[in-house]
């Protein structure tokens, strides 16, 4: 008997995100950027986070994340 569920086959894309803002802008303009070209992303996973001083303050932020996406049937 056949199930609800549905096999999902994903492939990972790694972005690099950054804002002079935070972590957090970093992680959603990378994710907004990418979905103007990919569909049917499910799920990130922050890798690595890095940052700019300068005099003693941050004043950047950057976010290597790992996103997965479904690939189409």
């Amino acid at each position: 008997m056949p199930t609800a569920e549905k096999d999902h086959v994903y492939k990972i894309l790694e972005l690099v995100g950054s804002s002079e803002t935070s972590i957090d802008d970093a992680i959603k303009n990378a994710i907004g950027r990418a979905a103007k070209t990919i569909r049917d992303m499910k799920w990130f996973e922050v890798v690595q986070t890095r940052g700019h001083i300068e005099n003693g303050a941050v004043r950047h932020y950057q976010v290597t994340l790992r996103v997965g996406f479904t690939l189409e049937s």
